[in-house]
């Protein structure tokens, strides 16, 4: 039987998900972003596609404390999060990558306003580590985490990645992903805001990662759609995909809430006794 070459593999795992849609998909993903120069709030404009805005403006912001941006570099969002902040607001824009951060402490020093700087700390853990540490938990009012993934339109682009890519990418990734989703969630205050972002294509690394997160914590998620237009429903949030969105995205987004109060394990395991 004859083997695929590794980019066929890459066509064939996206034709059947998109059948007769992929072509112009696949055409799309190749021209270039659809970007524009966000001004809102920043001394100097920053070129940013219009579906990171939108992803990163979904975030339902409070009034004081602190938010997290998970997986910040290169900066694009985290700007659109400092913009958005009220004065008692603040943020902490974190990246593990060494480079992707030095990236994003220059994006920040060079367009945002020195009041708003103040309130932007920058760090390097790794955020899937963060609900594992009891101290952190209940600790941010808002996070937004826009998560490592295929990146389809890179893949496309780069031809090594493109010979590199297999099959079970998508999979491997979500792995990743839930660690990040499910760290996340823990670290969330009650009442408070958590968007998922992806720019993957795929309902392996979308839907089907942001599912676990109701699956495993029930009644004390609760799932908030987003409500901006752009893009397209899915089950569980709303995909961005440039064929049909002026070059827009691709993006995935996915919105819950942690809830103020839900039943504790114990008195839902009295309650089986009982």
């Amino acid at each position: 039987m004859n083997r695929l070459l590794p980019n066929q593999y890459f066509e064939a795992y996206y034709r059947a998900i998109y059948r007769d849609r992929w072509e112009a998909l696949r055409k799309s993903l190749l021209e270039k972003h659809s970007s524009i120069a966000y001004t809102q709030g920043l001394r100097v404009p920053y070129s940013l596609d219009r579906s990171s805005i939108v992803a990163a403006a979904s975030l339902r912001l409070p009034d004081a404390g602190l938010i997290l941006d998970a997986c910040a570099g290169p900066g694009g969002k985290s700007l659109v999060l400092a913009a958005a902040m009220g004065a008692k607001l603040s943020l902490l824009a974190n990246e593990p990558s060494r480079e992707r951060r030095r990236r994003l402490l220059q994006v920040l020093e060079e367009h945002l306003e020195p009041e708003k700087r103040s309130r932007v700390a920058v760090s390097g853990f790794d955020a899937a580590s963060l609900g594992g540490r009891k101290s952190e938990h209940n600790r941010f009012g808002g996070i937004l985490l826009d998560v490592p993934c295929s990146s389809e339109r890179h893949v496309l682009g780069d031809e090594k990645a493109l010979a590199q890519w297999k099959p079970g990418r998508p999979r491997f990734l979500a792995l990743r992903q839930w660690a990040l989703l499910s760290a996340a969630f823990l670290v969330l205050q009650p009442g408070a805001s958590l968007v998922y972002v992806t720019c993957a294509i795929s309902e392996e690394e979308n839907d089907r990662v942001a599912s676990r997160l109701l699956k495993k914590y029930g009644s004390e998620v609760a799932l908030d759609e987003p409500d901006f237009p752009e893009g397209e429903k899915t089950a569980l949030g709303r995909l961005i995909l440039p064929d049909v969105s002026e070059g827009m995205g691709p993006l995935y987004v996915a919105r819950f809430r942690k809830q103020l109060s839900f039943p504790s394990s114990s008195s839902l395991r009295a309650g089986r006794k009982g």
